[in-house]
């Protein structure tokens, strides 16, 4: 892979909790609109917008770009950096969840279509309105079980307190 497509085609390290608060707010809303107006057409930008930044991070989703670059800087008291692979795992599952929902709209099943934006939309609500990040419990809850290495987010192996702490110091390079 190339420079630029390593650059492109990588998460940030960290996450502005503000962006990724203000993201959270527009898949709320878009969620919501698309499954109590029917306009199911939604879930093609909102599942773009959900594989864009699995991807590349905010770099080719509007959305995200509208959060960083526009609303977060404005936010100022929201600002927190939070470590990435967590917040790309929390993507990943929003990509299933609106993955799903497309294609369950091409099939010609409006209800589960809806249904699934529905559930997608109670993980939104809980990033936007509390900074609750239900992907991020799920990412801590499989590095707790080990199901998914310390390695994949070295600033997370702390979370736990000080063995985490020690488990940082021998994982690092």
């Amino acid at each position: 892979m190339g420079k630029l497509s390593r650059k492109v085609f990588s998460f940030p390290e960290q996450v502005d909790d503000a962006a990724a608060r203000t993201v959270a707010t527009g898949v709320l809303l878009l969620s919501l609109v698309a499954s109590f107006t029917g306009q199911l057409w939604l879930t093609i930008p909102l599942t773009y917008g959900f594989i864009a930044r699995v991807l590349a991070g905010p770099r080719l989703s509007p959305l995200a770009l509208f959060a960083t670059r526009v609303a977060a800087p404005r936010l100022h008291r929201l600002h927190r950096l939070t470590p990435g692979p967590p917040k790309r795992f929390a993507q990943a599952i929003g990509a299933a969840f609106t993955t799903a929902s497309l294609c369950c709209w091409l099939a010609g099943e409006p209800t589960a279509a809806k249904v699934l934006l529905v559930v997608l939309a109670v993980p939104a609500a809980l990033e936007a309105g509390l900074g609750y990040c239900v992907g991020c419990r799920l990412f801590a809850l499989g590095m707790r079980l080990g199901i998914v290495p310390e390695a994949a987010c070295l600033a997370c192996a702390d979370l736990w307190g000080p063995k985490g702490e020690a488990r940082r110091h021998r994982l690092a390079p």
